[in-house]
């Protein structure tokens, strides 16, 4: 990790959000930096000014923006493609893998973690999370002879658990590991190759800061080898500007089998544009900040009498779900005060990334006393 001291204070008005709410929502929308804005900005300023007399020149910055987001995750190029959300990611994750066996998840997930399986007639098998925590034993006790493929979160978005990709990784045998990474692509390192992951799909408006309609994913050399492209365009061909009309070559790379057509120029300017922010920061201490902030967010909410029902420890992740009775009324005492959070069934969903300091806690804790106070 690099000793470079970073000026915290400046990262934040990066994000103008910051100067009128305490944002602590990026696990369900992350807010966007001036420079990624200014990149969407300024392809539709190109596009106002001189229509699309820079096409070459932008397919030339889309392949920048697949090198950059490709090194967040350490993935080669080829092996990335960008997609619109994580559940278009995740159903070119089933394209290649469909009928090799069944799935093991669990029932923490997102839906799109597993519903894409059982549409195509995949059997679905759910590993045990006694203490809202997947485990690599659990999926291990999971495994059987018709299982093949592991589907799961890197962190859920019901309780904020962290897996160990490291150790499940290192005990999926034979089976296809697929992450949904939309909860930690951004805050949490992430490396597919250590980890041996199979396959990876994430959104770029959470934690990656890129705003809606637009994310990625991942698929191995081993995966696309697996089957051939469900879909493909004349954009997925060889040599697609010759016109060929009368055959069929399409490339062996990931974005020959998802960006179909002509591209979302903005959108993927703006995630190559977060993802180069990341890097610039670093990684590491991205989500070195969120978790510190994170830990001293649980410490106060219970210093405070808040039941925290997120897990601690190495299954800690920078968003925390906390109880309440009466959520929609203490959700919306926190909007009146100017503070983003997100509802939940139990009570709400406190998320703490880099732009969050230590003031945006304090302001939560002072709002939720007030409401506490109101409810009892």
């Amino acid at each position: 990790m690099s000793d470079r001291i970073i000026d915290w204070e400046r990262v934040r008005s990066d994000f103008p959000v910051t100067e009128r709410l305490v944002y602590l929502n990026s696990a369900a929308a992350g807010p966007v930096a001036r420079p990624v804005a200014e990149a969407a900005t300024g392809f539709y300023q190109d596009m106002l000014t001189s229509g699309d007399a820079r096409w070459f020149e932008w397919r030339e910055q889309i392949e920048e923006a697949r090198q950059k987001v490709a090194r967040v995750i350490n993935a080669d190029p080829d092996e990335i493609a960008f997609t619109t959300n994580t559940s278009t990611g995740m159903n070119l994750i089933v394209d290649a893998l469909e009928g090799v066996g069944e799935v093991i998840s669990c029932q923490l997930e997102f839906p799109v973690s597993t519903i894409p399986w059982l549409h195509r007639g995949m059997a679905v098998h759910f590993a045990a999370t006694p203490d809202g925590c997947l485990t690599a034993e659990a999926i291990r006790d999971a495994m059987t002879k018709r299982t093949a493929i592991i589907s799961i979160s890197h962190v859920q978005y019901s309780n904020g658990a962290r897996a160990d990709l490291f150790e499940i990784g290192r005990a999926k045998g034979d089976h296809w590991l697929v992450v949904n990474a939309s909860q930690s692509a951004g805050v949490l390192p992430l490396d597919v190759k250590r980890m041996r992951i199979d396959a990876l799909c994430a959104t770029g408006h959470k934690w990656m800061c890129a705003g809606y309609g637009v994310g990625f994913v991942y698929l191995s050399r081993r995966v696309m080898a697996r089957a051939a492209p469900r879909a493909i365009s004349w954009m997925s061909v060889h040599e697609p500007f010759a016109m060929r009309n009368d055959r069929c070559n399409p490339r062996g790379d990931a974005a020959a089998r998802a960006e179909i057509g002509c591209p979302h120029f903005a959108g993927i300017f703006a995630l190559g544009k977060a993802a180069e922010y990341l890097l610039g920061l670093g990684t590491e201490r991205v989500a070195e900040r969120a978790l510190a902030l994170n830990q001293h967010l649980t410490r106060e909410l219970e210093r405070a009498g808040w039941r925290v029902l997120s897990p601690a420890g190495e299954a800690r992740s920078a968003e925390t779900l906390v109880a309440a009775a009466e959520p929609t009324r203490v959700v919306a005492h926190l909007k009146a005060r100017g503070i983003a959070v997100t509802e939940k069934p139990e009570g709400f969903r406190v998320a703490t990334h880099f732009f969050n300091t230590a003031g945006d806690v304090a302001r939560l804790i002072a709002a939720l006393n007030e409401a506490w106070a109101q409810v009892i």
